[in-house]
């Protein structure tokens, strides 16, 4: 290898002492508000450190990925499921796809007990722990033509801890689809503008899908202007809707809204990829990086004050009006998204797999896509620390803590160690134009509150407010439906490959009765449970909410399990400790959670004690909040007993994966020579393209040689087949319809 040049040792010299020191003055700052612009330096410098030395040295010595290898996308596309998809388009689906409502609302909840404790975890988890989940999960199943985790558990691992993970999984998607779409449902219920808005990005997506496959086959450059040029027409659009006599037509009550997303959903999951997916989500990701990078340069700009401490008193007791539960394990549960979260497995097990041009770009994908989530997180949490404590807790306590007026409140949260006036509460709700802000928990409204805090800061000034306040809100709903129709199809694929073990056709993913069967019914578990949980407060979805954070994280469990265990079989057992060693840590964190969350003597922690109260209090005939009746005090105590025995269960079928898997990985020490792998066989790859974003000198001149462009395809090919939408099928026509080798 050669050695780094004078120039590039100090590049990267001075950006290590930007991130060192940024993080020295973060963690020794005490008593004093610092500036959210060293948070913003210390992530930044991280993740470069990171992206540049650890992820590298994951993909060459550990993974070894090979660029003379074809990938599924080269060798079965199909132009439905298997499509060779640009990389960056590509990136743009993933990291839509992967950032959903966790790292917007996790954060802002575990700001509770201060911004350093989540904030080192949003950062030192995504680099030691969520990256290298996603890349080295999409690694093992682009190298398993696509296949599902579950069905790599199986294979693998071996069919008792492959069906115990099958159902695992399985089981937690539908609750997180629920969940996301329960989000999305509460954002856009009687909102005009984000509703018409988002509803537009679905004709976009079609135009750019056709643009790329039909009319200008790898002009990834030209559809990305004419699809962000229309994007924010829409955007701007949805604000005239929402003045104008059009108005009622899109303000949709939430019923109405469940109707259109599992309509939706389902139409994603089976239309062939180019067409809706992976335009829409690339479209999306504009936004989503494009605000982010605009909110973090406000910070830059504005330079905010972190007006929470460090570390609070709620991170030594369970008492956090937010969330209830000590530091460890529960600031690790409630941040998933943008630190590990084993929902992106399901993605770098599904769609992403079956669209990648060539290995070596899985470290862009996998690991860049989740850096780049990792640090909307980052601001999230400064969202919720630039805003004053007092105003934080009156948004994330619950109206039994704080009452439903703004003196209660302001008594209730002086209580808690921090004041704030009933007119300071009133004045802050009318900045932004809502009747209230008391007791709107969830992460999402403080998430707009923030952000509001300080684009206003930087553009507009107060009598902007209520603009950026409410953009938030569309934008997080935006943000999270992205991650609901690619988590609707990688349902779909695995529910194809469990019914493929009953009836071979299903595991043909792109069998298009099997296609169907399995989105209908994948969409409508997610659509029951969402269904009824916007009709009733305390059914359905609401019911299994309680179970969202810990259920992700068990999901990486199995997700890391599998990675170790193919690590091990694959002859890397000297590398194994990169995803071994990140197990370790979640399953030390789920399993305690777990413990706590079923055996608990504190109700608010534990689900059967939580059950205890509720039984004695109905017995009594008393109505303990939030229940309001008898009837639903008879339903407090049904959804926590069966949050208690779901709880239970999960752990109990993790740890069924964990001991089949430590069996297969001694198994394979032990034996080497027994050891069979699922590999699909090496064959040549005909595809050339760079390897990241930006194509390098020597990549540029391989393109050249061959007669392509910078947007890559088949050798032999030519440019008009190049590309998104060109790089067509193994016979490299230029509508996608190869017959594949």
């Amino acid at each position: 290898m050669a050695r780094p040049n004078p120039k590039t040792v100090v590049v990267w010299t001075a950006v290590s002492l930007v991130g060192a020191v940024s993080w020295a003055v973060l963690a020794l700052a005490r008593g004093e508000e610092i500036s959210a612009a060293w948070m913003v330096a210390a992530a930044l410098g991280s993740y470069a450190i990171g992206y540049r030395f650890y992820s590298r040295f994951i993909a060459h010595r550990v993974l070894q990925v090979d660029k003379t290898r074809a990938t599924p996308a080269e060798r079965l596309d199909n132009g439905v499921d298997y499509h060779p998809t640009d990389r960056r388009v590509l990136f743009g689906h993933h990291f839509a796809a992967v950032a959903g409502a966790g790292p917007l609302v996790g954060p802002v909840l575990a700001a509770q007990m201060g911004y350093l404790p989540g904030t080192i975890w949003i950062v030192a988890g995504v680099i030691f722990a969520g990256a290298v989940q996603d890349m080295v999960t999409l690694f093992f199943s682009m190298r398993r033509n696509g296949r599902s985790l579950g069905q790599m558990a199986r294979d693998e691992i071996g069919p008792i801890g492959g069906a115990a993970a099958m159902i695992a999984v399985f089981a937690i998607m539908i609750i997180l689809l629920a969940v996301l779409a329960l989000v999305v449902v509460n954002a856009l219920a009687e909102s005009p503008w984000g509703t018409f808005s988002i509803a537009m990005t679905i004709p976009i997506a079609l135009f750019m899908g056709v643009y790329l496959r039909v009319w200008r086959p790898g002009r990834v450059s030209e559809v990305s202007f004419l699809g962000v040029a229309l994007l924010l027409l829409a955007i701007i659009g949805g604000s005239w809707i929402a003045e104008s006599s059009l108005a009622d037509t899109f303000t949709l009550s939430k019923g109405t809204l469940v109707v259109w997303m599992v309509i939706y959903g389902f139409l994603a999951a089976v239309l062939p990829v180019w067409m809706l997916l992976a335009p829409r989500d690339y479209l999306s990701t504009f936004m989503k990086i494009g605000t982010i990078v605009l909110m973090g340069l406000g910070v830059l700009l504005a330079l905010p004050s972190l007006k929470m401490d460090a570390v609070t008193d709620f991170a030594s007791n369970s008492d956090g009006p937010a969330f209830a539960g000590s530091l460890f394990p529960f600031v690790f549960i409630t941040i998933a998204c943008g630190a590990l979260s084993g929902f992106h497995s399901l993605i770098a097990s599904g769609t992403t797999p079956k669209m990648i041009q060539k290995e070596t770009q899985v470290r862009v994908i996998g690991y860049g896509a989740m850096l780049v989530e990792s640090f909307v997180a980052v601001m999230a949490m400064i969202a919720a620390c630039v805003i004053e404590p007092g105003l934080f807790f009156a948004v994330n306590s619950p109206a039994g803590v704080i009452g439903d007026s703004v003196q209660s409140a302001s008594e209730a949260v002086t209580s808690l160690g921090f004041s704030i006036s009933p007119d300071q509460l009133a004045e802050a709700a009318k900045a932004v134009e809502e009747e209230s802000l008391l007791s709107r928990t969830g992460g999402a409204p403080t998430f707009a509150l923030g952000m509001s805090e300080i684009f206003s800061s930087v553009i507009g000034g107060a009598s902007l407010k209520a603009f950026w306040y409410h953009f938030a809100i569309m934008f997080e709903a935006l943000f999270i439906l992205t991650t609901l129709d690619a988590g609707t199809r990688v349902g779909r694929f695995m529910l194809q490959d469990t019914l493929g073990n009953l009836y071979k056709p299903f595991r043909d993913v792109s069998w298009k009765p099997g296609a169907w069967i399995s989105t209908a019914l994948v969409v409508g578990a997610w659509g029951y449970f969402l269904w009824v949980g916007v009709h009733d407060p305390l059914g359905g979805i609401n019911q299994l909410f309680p179970l969202f954070g810990i259920a992700n994280q068990l999901l990486a469990a199995v997700a890391l399990a599998v990675c170790t265990t193919l690590l091990v079989k694959s002859g890397r057992l000297k590398w194994a400790w990169v995803t071994a060693v990140p197990l370790a840590w979640d399953v030390a964190v789920t399993l305690t959670a777990s413990w706590q969350k079923v055996f608990s003597e504190d109700p608010k922690i534990g689900f059967f004690k939580q059950r205890e109260v509720y039984q004695d209090a109905l017995d009594q005939n008393k109505v303990l909040p939030p229940a309001k009746n008898l009837d639903e005090m008879q339903t407090v105590v049904t959804n926590s007993t069966v949050d208690g025995v779901l709880s239970a269960l999960f752990a109990v079928l993790i740890l069924v994966v964990l001991a089949d898997a430590a069996r297969t990985c001694y198994k394979a020490v032990s034996r080497p020579q027994d050891v069979r792998l699922k590999e699909v066989p090496y064959q040549e790859s005909r595809f050339l393209a760079p390897a990241g974003l930006v194509a390098t000198r020597e990549e540029k001149a391989e393109l050249e040689a061959a007669g392509l462009t910078t947007e890559g395809g088949l050798v032999g090919a030519g440019t008009a087949s190049a590309g998104e939408g060109g790089s067509s099928g193994s016979s490299g026509s230029a509508d996608g319809s190869g017959a594949g080798t």
